[in-house]
Formats: C-alpha cells, structure tokens, sequence
C-alpha cells in the first residue's frame, strides 16, 4: 500500500495550473481592493451605517415626544385596539392607523428637522457668485470651468478663461 504524502506533493507541486490560480487569485483581490477602495462604495457604507443611527434618533423622537403629544391632543395614544368585524372576519384597522401615523410622523421630523435646515445652510448667499451657468446651446446647467458641455458636447469658453482673456 502506497502512503498519501507523495499524492498531496503532487498536488501541491509548482508548476502551470498553480501559477495561474495565484494569478488568479491576485487579479480577483486586486479587482476586489479596487472596488472597496472606489470613494462610492465607501460613502455608501458610511451613509448606511449614519442613516442606521440616525434612524434609531428619529424613532425615539416620534415615540417619545410626537406621539405622546398626539395622545395628548387625540386622547387615545395607541389605535391598535380599533376594529370592526364583518361576517366573523376582524378587521383591524386600527394597526393601519398606527403605521400610518407613524410613517408621517417620521417623514415629518425627518423633513422639518433635517431636510428644511440642510436646505438653508445650502442656500447660496445674496452676494455670493453663482458656481453654474447655462449652456448656449442646450440650456442646460453647466459649472463655471467647464469648456466643453456635458450634455450636448458644445465648446464653451470657461468663466475664468473670458474673464482674463
């Protein structure tokens, strides 16, 4: 009876099928590194893991002070309880109302809390120079520097470029 080892050198002998699967493994974690590295795929992560804790901020302020305060005004701060009932089969609507309710809420704080502020900070000031322009050919918007359109391909002369040439 022969022994396993020399079968498992054979195996792992070098030669032109090891060399190519180094190869490729190599080229496949260098694609891979390439593609974690790529600033989107990081930005993305980023906003997943800011928009998961964020999410927990927004949920808490809706339990915790809208919907009480809707208690506070509608009387009843939980509709889980409301159903009707036709042909023996219960409806319960009520649930509905709850997700409902909360959805609003939610994208309420969300819009009031976060969009309408981000919105006025971003607002360009009164004095300020505009950092787009229009194409003359395509009227489409345009940075300042660009010198080619990226929508219709017409050459433009750069803001920077008519102002000092």
């Amino acid at each position: 009876m022969q022994p396993v080892a020399p079968m498992t050198k054979a195996l792992s002998a070098p030669g032109p099928a090891t060399s190519a699967r180094k190869l490729l493994d190599f080229t496949f974690m260098t694609g891979f590194k390439k593609f974690l590295l790529r600033g989107n795929v990081i930005e993305l992560a980023v906003a997943v893991v800011i928009g998961a804790a964020f999410g927990g901020v927004v949920t808490a302020f809706v339990r915790d002070l809208l919907t009480p305060l809707i208690a506070a005004l509608a009387g009843q701060p939980d509709f889980s309880s409301l159903t009707f009932t036709i042909n023996g089969s219960q409806f319960r609507y009520g649930d509905f109302i709850n997700a409902l309710l909360s959805f609003l809420l939610v994208a309420g704080a969300v819009y009031f809390f976060v969009v309408v502020p981000l919105g006025r900070l971003q607002k360009p000031r009164a004095g300020a120079p505009a950092l787009i322009r229009k194409c003359p050919e395509c009227l489409s918007e345009i940075p300042n520097e660009a010198r080619r359109c990226a929508h219709c391909g017409q050459q433009v002369a750069s803001i920077t470029q008519a102002k000092v040439g």
